[in-house]
């Protein structure tokens, strides 16, 4: 799980800070163990349209709510949904709780589309759990977009 993070972020000299604290399984939970720290606070979300044939990470704002009609609309998308967890497992293999940019290490067939909401995208630092939510790291936003790009994906920004 997040040894192969920071592993991968080791391969690439990414440098991070590091916040361990007790299992958070909402951003408003990790929250309290990381108050005080600059830095974005990003929310995750996995989602898949109804037939299974097109996924999308949407990393966003933690105190943003999702519209997903406007989110559908930019995309192109049509049905789109929260993955449940068995293709949340199958696509990045993270469980509920852990969604982050890091679960690209495990998408095996690279077909997740990759999108921030360019309110965040300017941001000097984000922070994102290491497909384990007993842990936060804070990393430059230059750092992410490049982690991104160096395990194949292109990004996209999309306004919510």
């Amino acid at each position: 799980m997040h040894e192969e993070v920071l592993k991968k972020l080791s391969e690439l000299a990414i440098s991070y800070e590091t916040v361990f604290h007790p299992p958070a399984f909402t951003t408003e939970e990790a929250n309290q163990y990381i108050e005080g720290k600059e830095g974005v606070r990003t929310k995750s979300l996995f989602l898949t349209n109804r037939k299974k044939t097109a996924y999308y990470l949407l990393i966003m704002d933690d105190s943003k709510r999702l519209d997903i009609t406007k989110f559908q609309e930019s995309v192109g998308g049509k049905r789109l949904s929260f993955a449940s967890p068995t293709n949340l497992m199958g696509k990045l293999g993270v469980e509920p709780g852990a969604v982050s940019i890091f679960g690209l290490l495990n998408n095996q067939e690279k077909d997740v589309q990759v999108y921030f909401d360019k309110d965040i995208i300017t941001q000097e630092i984000m922070s994102f759990h290491p497909n384990f939510n007993e842990m936060t790291l804070f990393l430059k936003t230059s750092d992410i977009l490049r982690f991104i790009e160096e395990l194949g994906y292109t990004y996209h920004t999309v306004t919510l």
